[in-house]
């Protein structure tokens, strides 16, 4: 079975290769010192030191083996070749919020990129979806878990 290619900005993937390098260079290390402290303490059976330095080692090695396989499977996207006529991954866009009366700037990404604290939405969000291929003008309906969100293009960057 092919694995699902993931999408990134330029700036997207060097954070991700940049946590990975941590992960695998500093954090493994740390652990690994948790877990040999927690040993010399003895019985390790009933040791609550051990069994949370365990746990994040599987924490780490786990979002390590996530981040392998999504730079093996990644495509980066060129905001240079980038239309900025119609909403793509790697656009900026400026959206007004209907229901509020807000206007709000998003970043559109790949999925292993978006956040939602960082104005980062998906491509893959009900939203995100809804935007790709629309223009400045564009008046964008979309109904999600919530309830109906209805927003108007404004700017494409």
């Amino acid at each position: 079975m092919s694995e699902k290619e993931v999408l990134f900005t330029a700036e997207g993937l060097k954070r991700l290769e940049d946590e990975l390098e941590y992960l695998k260079s500093t954090k493994r290390r740390e652990v690994a010192e948790r877990i040999k402290g927690a040993i010399e303490f003895g019985d390790i059976s009933e040791n609550s030191e051990y069994d949370d330095a365990k746990n994040e080692q599987a924490f780490v090695e786990g979002r390590i083996l996530t981040l392998d396989k999504q730079l093996r499977n990644a495509r980066v996207i060129d905001i240079k070749d980038l239309d900025t006529s119609i909403i793509g991954i790697g656009s900026n866009v400026t959206l007004h919020d209907f229901e509020t009366g807000e206007d709000l700037e998003y970043a559109i990404v790949g999925s292993a990129e978006a956040s939602a604290m960082m104005m980062k939405m998906s491509n893959e969000s009900p939203v995100g979806r809804a935007l790709l291929g629309k223009r400045v003008g564009d008046i964008v309906e979309v109904i999600v878990p919530v309830g109906f969100l209805q927003y108007k293009v404004k700017a494409i960057r």
